[in-house]
């Protein structure tokens, strides 16, 4: 099991796209974080923008294509997207694998 994280620009942004996975059955779960404040280097810059996260959970088997979908539909030019591996008792492992149609 992995968790996929990204930043967005506002809460609209992060609802679509977690809408989006979670439609394409490439996520079981969207946790959405309004109100973080993100400080970065952008075009010889430092630049600082509230933005909201968006972290999904999914199977390892899905982290390419649900990858994929966000970079697609992401409105920022570099979306920094990560994931990690992440441990949960077996219902909930088999909750996202059910949810993401593993078997």
């Amino acid at each position: 099991m992995i968790q996929v994280h990204t930043t967005c620009p506002d809460l609209d942004t992060a609802r679509m796209l977690a809408s989006s996975a979670l439609e394409a059955r490439l996520a079981a779960c969207a946790n959405i974080t309004p109100g973080i404040l993100s400080m970065f280097h952008w075009q010889g810059r430092i630049e600082e923008e509230t933005e909201v996260g968006l972290t999904l959970k999914t199977r390892t088997a899905h982290r390419a294509s649900l990858i994929s979908l966000l970079e697609d539909e992401h409105p920022y030019d570099l979306p920094v997207i990560t994931w990690q591996e992440i441990s949960a008792g077996s219902d909930a492992e088999a909750w996202v694998s059910e949810e993401t149609g593993g078997d």
